[in-house]
């Protein structure tokens, strides 16, 4: 953990406050207030770290679910794009049979 007051509470990496909750993890009142104080830091700065690395946890359940729901969603839009691409190829080729045709039919009459 960095030492105190050189870093704003904010400016602390991830690491550095995981590093902090284990460090007072289970600390009474009084050596929890006298850590943050040695630290430059505020017990509410803990508690908010602690709320924000249990949110991070829950999430990627539910971030893998949508990960695969848009993956399922990309496939499926990759699959009407080639079907889509097919039929105006198709198009395009009768477009052009169809305009050789009626040239060929002037050259005749």
């Amino acid at each position: 953990a960095p030492t105190a007051r050189e870093k704003r509470p904010q400016d602390w990496t991830a690491a550095e406050q995981f590093a902090a909750l284990k460090a007072t993890h289970g600390l009474p009142d009084e050596a929890l207030q006298a850590w943050c104080r040695e630290h430059g830091i505020f017990p509410h700065h803990l508690t908010s770290w602690q709320t924000a690395f249990c949110a991070e946890v829950k999430e990627p359940a539910s971030g893998v679910r949508e990960v695969r729901t848009l993956k399922d969603k990309v496939a499926k839009l990759e699959r009407e794009i080639v079907r889509k691409n097919g039929a105006l190829a198709e198009a395009a080729a009768l477009l052009i049979l169809q305009k050789k045709f009626r040239a060929l039919w002037a050259d005749e009459e």
